[in-house]
């Protein structure tokens, strides 16, 4: 019976795979001291001891500086509720003032995807803005509103609408993704459904 490790590779596995793991978790800034332990097996299958090396890389972490949610911009908001004031008003160009200005946005409503600011606005004058048409008053509930980077946010909530003369009221669910540009917060992509 010999009184140090066995020969051959498989007595490094459990090290080779330990450190391959403390290399993955220091990659993600997760961990700053890592343990590498060795099974060293003495004598028969039954008999094992395990040495444990110990490489101490930085500060252990306190866990405030883990990466958090970034915290709701408050501007997200008010971008919405600019959306609402000017719908009200019946102001459809001001409305799509919350919308990226770009060939690049997308609106997906029904079967009837649209591509692009102007394409966007288009929709809504001929649903909303034609002279037979009323745009009724607007609001947003049940607001969702994610974090997803600094710049980056999805929103999901309820549109609903109440129109006066057609004596009706339409709603239905919205998802946004919305990116922060030098002028501000705006729509990227919008889905809409509703009745």
């Amino acid at each position: 019976m010999s009184s140090g490790p066995r020969s051959g590779s498989s007595s490094n596995a459990p090290l080779i795979i330990l450190g391959v793991l403390g290399v993955l978790i220091l990659g993600g800034g997760v961990l700053v001291i890592v343990c590498l332990a060795a099974i060293t097996m003495i004598g028969t299958r039954s008999e094992m001891t395990f040495q444990t090396v110990g490489a101490s890389l930085g500060p252990v972490s306190t866990g405030s500086e883990w990466p958090t949610t970034p915290r709701v911009d408050p501007a997200i908001r008010r971008m919405l509720d600019a959306q609402v004031a000017a719908w009200n008003q019946g102001d459809l160009v001001e409305f799509m003032d919350g919308y990226w200005n770009s060939p690049e946005l997308t609106f997906y409503s029904g079967n009837e995807p649209k591509q692009g600011w102007q394409e966007t606005l288009e929709r809504y004058r001929q649903r909303y803005g034609a002279k037979d048409k009323e745009m009724g008053k607007l609001r947003f509930g049940e607001l969702d509103i994610e974090m997803l980077a600094p710049d980056r946010a999805l929103v999901r909530g309820r549109w609903h609408l109440d129109l006066d003369k057609a004596k009706e009221e339409k709603e239905g669910l919205f998802t946004l993704i919305v990116r922060k540009f030098p002028q501000g917060w705006r729509i990227t992509h919008d889905h809409t459904s509703g009745n």
